[in-house]
């Protein structure tokens, strides 16, 4: 019985998607390019097929296009922090002089640069959004793809063992004290 059930919703959301998705999709053109409103009308009938119990059956073209203007908001949110985001790297990087940059990793970054280099590669990365990026941690835990909290954890730590091995280093570059003896 269970299967006649899930073609009867089968059959019920092809006839959904047939009767409404050139509406839909008409809805997010005029709003967005096309290929953006392709994306959502696709996410609009995800969100119908996954809460396909609460699309009313007598009037589900305006629950439709609610779900296609939510879609479309959230859209509009992560545009707008990628391209804050994508903003302040490229203001970063153009506020910035290269010889500048060049002649100051040579004179004052060298020691650290060598400490970076003993790190792994993810601690690397997590110091460099902060330092050298100057991103705050919560947006650079969004390029990490974790939480604001988890990307604080590990700065913290990465920070430790940063400090860690600039005091290693700073251990194996002083001289051993040599007993001269002298003659009197």
């Amino acid at each position: 019985m269970k299967g006649v059930a899930v073609a009867d919703a089968d059959d019920g959301f092809a006839a959904l998607w047939d009767a409404h998705y050139d509406d839909v999709l008409g809805y997010a053109a005029r709003r967005v390019d096309f290929e953006t409103a392709r994306d959502v009308a696709a996410e609009t009938f995800l969100v119908a097929w996954r809460r396909r119990g609460d699309v009313p059956e007598d009037r589900p073209f305006p629950w439709l296009l609610s779900v296609a203007r939510n879609v479309l908001a959230n859209e509009t949110r992560r545009g707008r922090r990628q391209g804050r985001l994508w903003g302040r790297l490229r203001g970063v990087r153009e506020a910035r002089e290269p010889a500048a940059d060049v002649a100051a990793a040579h004179a004052e970054g060298g020691r650290v640069r060598a400490a970076l280099a003993r790190l792994s590669e993810r601690d690397r990365e997590i110091l460099q959004l902060i330092g050298w990026e100057d991103l705050a941690p919560k947006d650079a835990a969004i390029v990490l793809g974790c939480s604001a909290k988890t990307f604080s954890v590990r700065l913290h730590r990465a920070r430790q063992r940063l400090a860690a091995v600039l005091a290693e280093m700073d251990t194996e570059d002083q001289p051993l004290a040599v007993a001269v003896r002298r003659s009197a």
